[in-house]
């Protein structure tokens, strides 16, 4: 038996008090994500030192490689316990609820003016090598062709949110989704940084809550299905607690507050982190 350490309030009630039914959808050394029968949504288990995450749930294992769960095990519950084929049982038994809360805009903008532009400069330094910023010559023709359409389409996107046209962004922002290598590919990961800041209370971008969920309309046809929970669960204000941590230093954190957040969501993925971070940059300049 094994213990959920903590994990997504809803996720846990759903365990707890309704029949999950569903199945493994893909496994990873640290994460097996799992497809849920009912709703087509898909949720996640992750290890120790992985931060909260929305429909995510962490348990008490280093790995899984060692598991022998493989694609297609079917997944349900048993009150108060998930249940992975005959290989795995996850009790809900002591397990802390999580919930993102996404931090409000600040009254005064004046520590985060400052700490957007030391973001800016630490992210210039120590970023991972984003396709999105990165103005070099890689010497491999497809990869220059891809950072320079992720560059013009960023950087295109943000000018017409910034003037307002709504329906042109809309259509920029569609053309993002899914381009980039990898398992979030680095248009997804941009535009999970902009929906974040467009979900932040009391700031003149809340407004456009409604263009993300526009754009998200798009998505499901464009992406994987695991980049496209997390752009489906962004649009409305749901993100990893590595990414609600980074706003709320943003927002009211000295300059050492600041970077501990801002390191952990540079370590997501490859470069995943680093678009995510250039995503909220993005979408605070526009408060200006």
């Amino acid at each position: 038996m094994r213990f959920a350490k903590s994990g997504d309030g809803d996720f846990i009630q759903r365990i707890i008090h309704h029949k999950f039914h569903g199945f493994v959808h893909s496994t990873f050394n640290r994460t097996i994500n799992i497809q849920c029968l009912d709703r087509g949504d898909l949720y996640t288990l992750a290890c120790k030192g992985i931060d909260n995450a929305p429909n995510t749930l962490i348990i008490d294992l280093d790995h899984f490689e060692e598991t022998d769960i493989w694609v297609n095990d079917v997944v349900s519950s048993d009150h108060p316990v998930l249940l992975i084929a005959n290989k795995m049982s996850i009790t809900m038994n002591g397990v802390k609820n999580w919930n993102c809360e996404l931090p409000k805009y600040p009254s005064e903008a004046d520590v985060l003016i400052m700490n957007v532009s030391t973001m800016k400069q630490y992210i210039n330094l120590h970023g991972n090598n984003s396709r999105i910023e990165r103005a070099f010559k890689s010497g491999n023709p497809f990869d220059d062709e891809m950072s320079r359409m992720l560059h013009e389409r960023t950087q295109l996107l943000v000018s017409e949110l910034q003037n307002k046209r709504i329906s042109t962004a809309i259509t920029h922002a569609t053309s993002l989704i899914g381009l980039g290598p990898g398992l979030t590919p680095a248009g997804d990961d941009f535009l999970v940084g902009l929906f974040t800041v467009f979900n932040i209370e009391n700031n003149r971008s809340f407004l456009h809550q409604s263009f993300c969920e526009e754009v998200v309309l798009h998505a499901k046809a464009l992406t994987n299905e695991i980049s496209y929970m997390a752009l489906a669960k962004a649009a409305v204000g749901q993100v990893r607690e590595s990414i609600s941590d980074l706003m709320e230093a943003l927002f009211r954190g000295s300059e050492e507050e600041l970077l501990l957040a801002l390191d952990r969501v540079l370590a997501i993925g490859s470069t995943s982190g680093t678009d995510i971070a250039l995503g909220i940059v993005a979408g605070l300049e526009m408060n200006k």
